[in-house]
């Protein structure tokens, strides 16, 4: 999603959200994401503005009133958490680990396939549905090297062990990674 994302060059408008929208978003995430309950504050303050940036593609960040990037969400899509949301609270998203082969793949912008999560090495979240969104953790490393987006249900990619099994939709070092806080 964000391979080609040249940061601000991608950037069409730059809105600060109504506090009636900035409600609407608070109970999406919370929908969500409901581990983010007891933090929604620390993510989300009430008394803080929340930038709502639209881009190129049919992308839309939200961001706060530091500019750096929380989520983002594509279309009709979830809002998702950023990285570098993600590794300040990292038991937001279930996770999915990939065997140390997989890393330099999945840096590069690759979709996970199911042979990666079901490897020695690779370990996944149990009874995960169809279109959940991921942390995507490597083997031996401790942060998130990506976020996705599940293709199939665990157990389907358990039983298949074919094709892809999560779509990467951000990792370290692409285009919203690299990204400056947005003013």
């Amino acid at each position: 999603m964000f391979k080609k994302f040249e940061g601000k060059d991608m950037v069409s408008g730059v809105n600060n959200a109504k506090s009636s929208v900035q409600r609407g978003v608070r109970a999406s995430i919370l929908q969500d994401y409901p581990e983010a309950e007891n933090f929604i504050d620390q993510i989300l303050p009430k008394k803080e503005t929340l930038k709502i940036v639209k881009c190129h593609e049919h992308i839309e960040l939200l961001a706060g009133s530091n500019g750096q990037v929380l989520f983002f969400k594509g279309r009709e899509g979830p809002y998702v958490p950023s990285l570098k949301l993600l590794h300040k609270f990292p038991f937001i998203l279930p996770w999915m680990q990939v065997d140390k082969g997989a890393i330099r793949f999945v840096l590069s912008g690759a979709n996970i396939m199911c042979p990666g999560l079901t490897s020695p090495g690779a370990k996944m979240t149990k009874d995960l549905e169809k279109e959940s969104v991921v942390a995507i953790m490597a083997e031996g490393k401790q942060h998130a090297l990506a976020i996705g987006l599940t293709k199939l249900s665990t157990s389907e990619i358990l039983e298949k062990n074919k094709g892809v099994g999560i779509e990467n939709l951000h990792y370290l070092n692409d285009g919203l990674w690299i990204m400056k806080p947005i003013k």
